[in-house]
């Protein structure tokens, strides 16, 4: 067991980047950490790491070690897992992280399915929008929205997601509807900065056209800015699975129907390596299971469909989409 302890604190070292910070997702002190490595380094007759100013990466023998170590480890838990799913299926304890607002209507419920189907699995959740840090903080998996990020962590897509460009009435009546992405220009817009760029993208034409939007009210809660926006003081685009009732009730109305969004998604990410832990690959067949194919979960993209309507954008040209313009709203043209 002390093999494997040291070949799991070498793995995370050269994944964390550094003693300290593996030390930390470990739960142990740098120095265990420190003595793990070097114990591994002696037996092994050879470096793993070069440590230099610039911080720890790991040499040609520590990069082909990591990935054997990593298979070791991988084949060890699956062993584990199986013999545990023949005493009474899947246990353990599963750490998520979800949207807050997507995770309470929507995922929440897939949960409680989850636990009842796997009476011996614990769950910890956390809902929040903050962008958690899967391999420093420990989480098994995350549920994300929009568009991912490159990395190292693997990502299985779920569904699409749409957004829409929506106003309340009051707003409309005051400042005129637009009927085009161009009239964004004399508007007040809503902007959501939870993600890497605040751009709204419409299809125009052959063309995907990224308009960069202004107004004086941001924040990073999609349900604050639908609170704005039914207040009147702006336009927001949101999510269609958060519209539905707003939008029923009259409060806010769809815009842009003639100009799609760039289709986003829904996906499950976790960290790397070939093995799927069973609590991680039961919760995505479900998600799979709930999500996939007609967005029932969706109901304005189902009431749009049911009106001949689409959310979403078909797919345009690999030069349509390599030419795709990002302007600021007051200099599209």
């Amino acid at each position: 067991m002390s093999e494997l302890d040291d070949i799991r604190s070498f793995i995370a070292v050269v994944e964390t980047g550094g003693f300290g910070r593996a030390s930390k997702v470990l739960g142990l002190s740098k120095s265990i950490v420190s003595r793990r490595i070097a114990r591994l380094e002696a037996d092994l007759g050879t470096r793993l790491l070069s440590r230099t100013t610039r911080g720890i990466s790991p040499t040609e023998a520590g990069i082909e070690f990591k990935a054997r170590g990593e298979r070791i480890l991988a084949d060890l838990a699956e062993a584990r897992e199986s013999v545990a799913q023949q005493t009474g299926g899947v246990a353990g304890r599963l750490r998520l992280s979800m949207p807050l607002t997507f995770g309470v209507s929507h995922v929440a419920p897939v949960l409680a399915e989850l636990a009842h189907r796997h009476p011996k699995l614990e769950f910890d959740v956390e809902a929040s929008d903050r962008y958690v840090d899967l391999i420093g903080e420990r989480f098994d998996a995350a549920i994300r929205i929009g568009t991912l990020k490159d990395s190292s962590l693997v990502a299985r897509r779920i569904a699409p997601v749409y957004g829409a460009v929506v106003a309340s009435p009051g707003y409309l009546e005051r400042r005129g509807r637009p009927v085009s992405p161009l009239d964004l220009t004399e508007h007040d817009c809503l902007i959501y900065t939870g993600t890497a760029t605040t751009d709204w993208t419409f299809r125009m034409s052959k063309r995907w056209v990224s308009v960069r939007p202004t107004g004086r009210m941001r924040s990073d809660s999609g349900e604050t800015l639908a609170e704005w926006a039914e207040a009147g003081l702006g336009l927001a685009v949101l999510p269609t699975f958060m519209l539905t009732d707003a939008i029923s009730r009259g409060a806010l109305e769809h815009l842009l129907l003639d100009y799609p969004m760039k289709e986003q998604g829904l996906f499950v990410v976790r960290p790397p390596g070939a093995y799927v832990p069973g609590k991680v690959r039961v919760l995505i067949d479900l998600l799979v299971e709930r999500f996939g194919g007609e967005p029932s979960w969706d109901r304005c993209q189902m009431a749009a469909k049911a009106r001949g309507l689409s959310f979403g954008a078909e797919a345009v040209s690999d030069d349509a989409v390599a030419s795709e313009a990002r302007l600021p709203a007051h200099q599209l043209a």
